[in-house]
């Protein structure tokens, strides 16, 4: 009985958040196919090329949201309700910093900064024009991405899942209409995307302050013990929710030596799609961090391991899902996004390719969910940040020696099953040591 009330729940906290993770990766296909159907290759690979700027400002928010929103939950299990709204208006405040300090260092560095990331000609003017309207609305973002893993927590799952879903639709209809309609080419598709984020920043604002959960409260003398709780516990959230971005930046880098634009813009195509997947797993990760930060904070450590369990086989079952789907349609995926026939073409030949690794990276994301969800921060960040580094080690070592742009694309695939394989070694001796540490409180159950 336990355990069938235990999965109803889980699936009451996860389906809302996949959906509205599945929808934040949706923000970046949309641009895409808008862009791409309007300018051709050129403005899909713009748009590709500056999207780790655009999905960095978001992962900042998501970092700081989620550190604060795991202390917050638990705080409340341990019954420390003042120390649980300190941390909630700890990372309000980090929210306000970071939006200040990253919109004047992207004005300031954007071109250094497209050019670092393989942009140059007319693919560098679009993407900066693209960036400079993204980035004077980057408090709407960080806040719109930040202040959901606090309602998550408090339970508001289903409305968090509908201010990302308001957010989203209006994106749709103002890319539309400012790409289409108005022909604003990268600039309508940035103020698309600005507001959109801005609609789930109010609506999801208004929710906490109707619940008066939104808090700027807290004593001058602790604001920087808990700013730094809050950021050494929100790395590995930031860390995951970039990881994709942080490959995408490598990929594009190796790939314009390699294959050229054709290369860049073939990716692009794929990468919207997988980082859909990826951004679902993340969304089974961050659903079920709630449940285990509270088992967590009321020590019920068998519990807590049955919803990393389901968390797991959820997962896992959504990837072979995802792959299957993506494998059908992999000869119209590049025609989706307005891509050349010579591009299309090479989508369809290196997808199965990317599709090898998806079950695996289902196993990271998830194993470095439950760790920053029960304050594990340094086995997170080391799972956070092991897939970019391997990836960078395996191409600059086997495009030269095995085959140019194809081992490019192969050891994305390598580096991603030995992050797995890391996960479950540390997960089996995670699950060992709390056993040593805590063998009468293995088979509890509580009211978590």
């Amino acid at each position: 009985m336990m355990q069938m009330r235990d999965t109803k729940i889980f699936f009451q906290y996860v389906f809302p958040s996949i959906l509205s993770f599945a929808l934040s990766g949706v923000y970046a296909i949309v641009d895409g196919f808008f862009v791409g159907n309007s300018l051709g290759d050129v403005g899909l690979s713009a748009v590709n090329i500056a999207y780790p700027i655009v999905a960095f400002i978001q992962a900042v928010g998501t970092g700081i949201g989620m550190g604060g929103a795991i202390y917050f939950s638990i705080k409340n299990a341990e019954r420390r309700e003042a120390e649980a709204r300190m941390y909630a208006a700890g990372a309000n405040w980090l929210m306000i910093v970071f939006s200040v300090i990253l919109t004047i260092l992207i004005l300031c560095c954007c071109n250094p900064l497209l050019r670092l990331l393989g942009a140059s000609g007319e693919m560098l003017s679009l993407a900066e024009e693209y960036i400079v309207i993204v980035t004077f609305g980057t408090i709407l973002q960080i806040f719109g991405t930040g202040l959901v893993p606090l309602i998550r927590n408090l339970g508001g799952s289903v409305y968090a899942m509908a201010a990302m879903i308001a957010g989203f639709v209006t994106n749709i209809i103002l890319d539309y209409l400012f790409v289409w309609v108005w022909e604003q080419g990268v600039a309508g598709a940035a103020i698309a995307t600005v507001i959109g984020q801005g609609v789930t920043m109010l609506i999801a604002l208004a929710y906490l302050i109707q619940k008066k959960q939104f808090t700027l409260a807290i004593p001058f003398s602790k604001t920087g013990a808990v700013s730094a709780a809050v950021l050494k516990l929100g790395i590995a959230p930031f860390g995951l929710a970039m990881s994709p971005n942080l490959s995408s930046i490598i990929i594009n880098r190796f790939s314009a030596s390699y294959g050229g634009e054709p290369a860049i813009a073939a990716y692009a195509c794929i990468a919207y799609m997988i980082c859909i997947i990826y951004l679902i797993f993340q969304g089974v990760g961050d659903g079920s961090q709630p449940l285990i930060s509270r088992c967590y904070g009321e020590q019920d450590f068998a519990r807590m391991r049955g919803f990393r369990r389901l968390a797991y086989g959820f997962a896992i079952l959504l990837a072979v899902i995802g792959c299957i789907l993506l494998y059908v349609t992999r000869d119209s995926l590049g025609l989706l996004f307005g891509a050349s026939q010579e591009v299309n073409i090479e989508v369809a030949e290196i997808i199965p390719i990317f599709l090898v690794s998806v079950p695996f990276v289902a196993v990271t994301r998830v194993t470095t969910a439950s760790f920053y969800a029960s304050e594990k921060s340094a086995l997170s960040y080391v799972l956070t940040f092991v897939e970019p580094v391997l990836m960078l080690v395996l191409m600059l070592l086997l495009p030269p020696l095995l085959g140019g742009q194809v081992m490019i694309w192969w050891s994305t695939v390598f580096a991603r099953i030995l992050s797995a394989v890391l996960a479950l070694a540390l997960k089996s001796y995670v699950d060992r040591h709390d056993r040593l540490l805590h063998p009468s409180r293995g088979q509890t159950v509580s009211a978590c």
